[in-house]
């Protein structure tokens, strides 16, 4: 339950609890959501408040947004994380929060990590918010649309934070040395690379910043390379079974098909750098190969599998630079999706005509009976033609020829197409 003292910032708190801003102009790098006409415009001038989902990166200010709204709205605030809380204490909240209510006081319910709640503890905020029982504040680092109840995100307005940018955590370098009456003894280009260190995170920014103004005092400013032995690099946002993952593969992907392969290398290297299993990335090549690239060049296939080969044949490190190989080869290779195209329109058209015959002439007639019923009958052997190809008809005869595959005009699939034409033509003189 919150307490007066959740607000207050003793003097042996950590920095950035010290320094947690406590009105919205104090706030860094969210200047989007506090713009004339937003949901917290609007709270700070009416002091209306819907219910509210905050989602952003670790570090971006939604436990201090939270607290902030909760100081201005005057309103009774019960403060839960759903990592440690459950039912049982969901139940005690919205039963104090009804007595509340029938006094005339308003409680807002700020929820720490709402994500971690599963559906059915979601399901039970809904009758309270809906009836003002409670006004919900949740937070989460998890995309909502993909970890919080439809019937939930329909009650409350997600705001978005920002990842703070190197503007917004230079402002707060400006605070601690405020905060400490003195500059940070760092170089320009150790600040700099102390922001990159932080990843979009002002609360590790500010509790690196405390180590440093904790050291023992030196001469001169550290420089980048005196900073790295002082201060550990912090491990990428990258989690493997959620948002992040699914993010960085998309944007890969995307890369590759856009033959950007500078862009396919860096998000390449940054799943590598967040821990991605190198063989996940190497089986997503080999689709790849087959959707994006498919015959305008055959080889990109036999490039991701012996990728892949290579990677198990040597493991990590060394086998990391084969499928750097082949996402350099998939990125520059031309590009046609004429196959997957085709993949998808014959499994359309092998549901849509059913179980139809093949036509007889085309099936082998191993006895006697099925040689009575003509097959084989008519069959001509295309390479005893005088082209190789004999423009016989091999689609059921209740079915019209469809053309599934159309190659594109890129790469070996221009071949492809010359060959095509040359058979159509065949087939048509034929008639």
């Amino acid at each position: 339950m919150a307490t007066a003292s959740l607000f207050e910032n003793p003097n042996n708190s950590p920095l950035a609890d010290r320094l947690r801003p406590k009105d919205f102009g104090d706030v860094v790098g969210q200047g989007h959501l506090l713009e004339e006409g937003g949901v917290l415009d609007n709270f700070s001038r009416t002091g209306f408040l819907p219910s509210i989902i905050l989602w952003g990166n670790p570090g971006s200010g939604k436990t201090t947004l939270a607290k902030i709204i909760a100081r201005k709205s005057k309103k009774h605030l019960e403060l839960l994380s759903a990592v440690t809380s459950g039912i049982a204490d969901l139940k005690k909240v919205f039963e104090a929060a009804t007595a509340r209510k029938k006094d005339g006081l308003e409680t807002i319910l700020f929820i720490d990590e709402i994500h971690r709640f599963n559906r059915s503890q979601q399901d039970a905020f809904l009758p309270f918010i809906e009836n003002g029982t409670i006004i919900l504040i949740g937070a989460t680092t998890e995309n909502p649309s993909f970890e919080l109840n439809s019937a939930l995100l329909s009650r409350a307005k997600v705001l978005t934070l920002n990842r703070l940018s190197e503007d917004a955590l230079l402002q707060l370098i400006g605070k601690a040395e405020e905060h400490y009456k003195t500059k940070i003894p760092l170089t320009d280009e150790a600040k700099h690379m102390l922001c990159n260190l932080a990843d979009g995170d002002g609360r590790v920014l500010l509790n690196m910043c405390e180590e440093i103004f904790n050291l023992p005092k030196k001469s001169a400013p550290l420089n980048p390379e005196q900073l790295t032995k002082i201060i550990q690099k912090r491990m990428p946002l990258y989690d493997k079974n959620r948002e992040g993952h699914y993010n960085l593969i998309s944007a890969l992907h995307k890369s590759m098909r856009g033959s950007d392969v500078n862009a396919a290398l860096y998000y390449y290297a940054r799943m590598l750098d967040g821990g991605e299993d190198p063989l996940y990335i190497a089986r997503r090549l080999i689709r790849f190969a087959s959707e994006d690239i498919g015959m305008a060049d055959p080889q990109a296939l036999v490039q991701a599998m012996a990728a892949k080969q290579a990677y198990e044949t040597l493991g990590s490190p060394e086998g990391e630079l084969m499928i750097t190989q082949c996402v350099i080869y998939l990125s520059t290779a031309p590009k046609s999706n004429a196959a997957y195209v085709a993949h998808s329109a014959a499994l359309k058209s092998a549901k849509q005509y059913g179980s139809l015959m093949p036509p007889k002439h085309i099936l082998n007639a191993p006895t006697k009976f099925m040689k009575e019923e003509g097959y084989a009958k008519g069959y001509e052997y295309d390479h005893n033609t005088e082209k190789g190809f004999s423009g016989q008809n091999y689609f059921p005869e209740e079915m019209q020829r469809q053309d599934i595959y159309q190659p594109k005009e890129v790469g070996f699939e221009r071949d492809i197409t010359k060959r095509m034409e040359y058979w159509n033509n065949l087939r048509e003189q034929k008639k």
